[in-house]
């Protein structure tokens, strides 16, 4: 999962949802835990094991076997990418577009109370994140190819994207369905760890 799916499954809680969207920009465990609010912080440890139980999941891991030639390791951070896509085509969860709309820009909103505890890269591109709607942008396909491009830029060691984005559009059944997967399990572990 990736910013959308973060954002989501922290279920409407602001101060989780800010550990959650931060959580890949907070290392070292003693440290940190003593700088944040302890939301804040479950938040953040939320994220690292949704990314876990994600990576793990035998959906994701047959999904990443189409990238993976191409893209070795990268290949968990492109499904990250791809997840939002399909989570914000999800008429279970954004029956609409207006549905996804309203919800990102709640999100922004939530984490703007929250902005002193931003560490400093995320703070640098929330303006754009935020400017630009980054969570809606997943929704269309053409808005794939540019998280793409944006995970290339923030990955200096990635391949090029475009052949992501082939493969992508290529075989979108089948990644659809290990989304379908993934989510169907994924639901109730974050709803247990948040006690949803």
């Amino acid at each position: 999962m990736n910013y959308l799916g973060h954002a989501y499954l922290s279920f409407g809680n602001t101060n989780i949802l800010t550990g959650n969207m931060i959580g890949d920009h907070v290392k070292g465990k003693l440290v940190a835990h003593e700088k944040y609010p302890e939301e804040i912080w479950k938040g953040v440890m939320l994220h690292r094991k949704i990314d876990e139980f994600s990576d793990e999941h035998p959906a994701t891991k047959r999904a990443k076997v189409f990238f993976r030639e191409d893209y070795g390791l990268y290949a968990g951070a492109i499904m990250d990418t791809l997840y939002d896509h399909f989570l914000a085509n999800d008429p279970k969860i954004f029956p609409n577009a207006q549905a996804l709309e309203k919800f990102s820009h709640g999100v922004y909103e939530q984490l703007e109370t929250n902005s002193q505890w931003f560490p400093e890269h995320f703070a640098n591109y929330f303006p754009h994140m935020k400017q630009h709607n980054w969570l809606y942008g997943y929704r269309a396909i053409k808005g794939m190819e540019r998280a793409l491009n944006g995970l290339h830029r923030r990955a200096i060691h990635m391949p090029a994207p475009e052949k992501a984005y082939e493969i992508f559009v290529a075989n979108y059944y089948h990644l659809n369905q290990c989304y379908f997967e993934l989510i169907d399990d994924i639901l109730p572990f974050v709803k247990i760890e948040t006690g949803k």
